[in-house]
C-alpha cells in the first residue's frame, strides 16, 4: 500500500510498504523542474498508515509496524534519515496522508508512455556499380593512363607493369640517368649531357 502527503512550497513526499522495507520518495517541483530522492528504510510490514508531522526542524514520519515504531526525520534539503530515539511531537502539526496507488508513487501524473511502433525493416541497399576504367589524361604534351601505368611527355615515355615486353624495354637504357634524355640501348654516352651510361 502507498500513501501520499502534500508538503507545501512544491513538495510531495511518498510513503510505500514493500515487504520489510519502507520506502521514502521526496518530490521537488520547481518551474520546469522536478528532482526526485528515495531512501529505503528496514521497518517490517506496518500496521497501520503512516502518520506525518511538520515540526520546526522538518518534518517527521512515524511508522507503525510489527516490530514496533519507527520514525523517519525529513530536512528541507531533502536529506532522510531514520531516528534513534522518539522525538517530542507535542508542537508538532499532524499533515493529512492519503492512499495513493502505487502506480503513480513515481510522483509524476503525467500519462502512461505509449508502446514502440515497430520500425520498418530497411530496404536493401542496392550493389555498387564497378568503378568506369580511367581515361586516359592529357595535359599540353603530357599523357597519363592508369592501366597499364604509362607516362609519355614529349619524346619521353615511362612505363610500369609487368608484362615481358615492360621486363624487355627497362633491362635496355632508354633515359639518361642524369638529365632524363632518351638515349638507344647500344649508347655509351648521353648525346645530351654526355653522362656515361653504365
Amino acid at each position: 500500500m502507498a500513501y501520499t502527503c502534500n508538503l507545501g512550497t512544491g513538495q510531495q513526499v511518498y510513503l510505500e510498504n514493500q515487504g520489510v522495507q519502507t520506502v521514502v520518495t521526496l518530490v521537488s517541483s520547481s518551474a520546469g523542474q522536478q528532482q526526485q530522492a528515495s531512501n529505503g528504510f528496514s521497518t517490517g510490514s506496518w500496521t497501520a498508515p503512516p502518520s506525518l508531522y511538520r515540526t520546526p526542524n522538518g518534518f517527521v514520519i512515524q511508522i507503525d509496524s510489527e516490530r514496533g515504531q519507527y520514525f523517519v526525520q525529513l530536512q528541507s534539503g531533502g536529506a532522510m534519515s531514520m531516528m534513534s530515539a522518539q522525538p517530542s511531537l507535542n508542537n508538532a502539526q499532524s499533515l493529512q496522508v492519503q492512499q495513493a496507488s502505487s502506480a503513480s508513487f513515481s510522483g509524476s501524473s503525467s500519462q502512461p508512455m505509449q508502446p514502440m511502433q515497430p520500425m520498418e525493416p530497411m530496404k536493401p541497399m542496392e550493389p555498387m556499380k564497378p568503378m568506369e576504367p580511367m581515361k586516359p589524361m592529357k595535359m599540353g604534351d603530357m599523357e597519363m593512363q592508369t592501366n597499364p601505368m604509362q607516362m609519355k611527355m614529349g619524346n619521353m615515355e615511362m612505363k610500369m607493369g609487368d608484362s615481358s615486353s615492360d621486363r624487355s624495354q627497362q633491362s635496355g637504357r632508354h633515359f639518361c640517368s642524369q638529365c632524363g634524355a632518351a638515349v638507344k640501348p647500344d649508347d655509351r654516352f648521353c648525346a645530351n649531357c654526355g653522362h656515361h651510361l653504365n
